[in-house]
């Protein structure tokens, strides 16, 4: 008498989709050309976010310093106050023209390779 004595488990199907989805992780990864249109897009539509944003900060505290100084509640020097405040609100008013010329920046840089890959993707080239 043959007597083999095996074991044979096969996976349900949320489970293997698991298992092909950790796979998935580890092998190569290859962008396709909408991955890369959406990068490109989000890539200029960001920039200068955080230049922008760094500058309008510090000048909204700048500008604050100043205010307590010129209503004297941290000291009595009333004129730095006057001159710190001038000082943080044109720091803040050049948030927005920093912000729109990096931006406008990369939309120059990255326009050609942005049109090249839409016009691929809808056909019409």
């Amino acid at each position: 008498m043959n007597n083999e004595n095996t074991f044979s488990y096969t996976y349900s199907a949320p489970e293997q989709q698991e298992v092909l989805n950790i796979r998935k992780k580890y092998l190569p990864q290859s962008e396709t050309k909408l991955e890369e249109l959406k990068r490109l897009d989000g890539l200029v539509q960001t920039s200068g976010v955080m230049e922008a944003l760094s500058i309008g900060i510090m000048g909204c505290l700048v500008f604050g310093l100043g205010l307590c100084l010129a209503m004297e509640v941290i000291g009595s020097i009333r004129w730095l106050g006057i001159l710190l405040g001038a000082i943080g609100a044109v720091g803040m008013g050049f948030a927005y023209p920093i912000n729109r010329k990096f931006y406008e920046k990369n939309k120059q840089k990255y326009a050609p390779r942005i049109l090249e890959l839409a016009a691929e993707l809808t056909g019409e080239i």
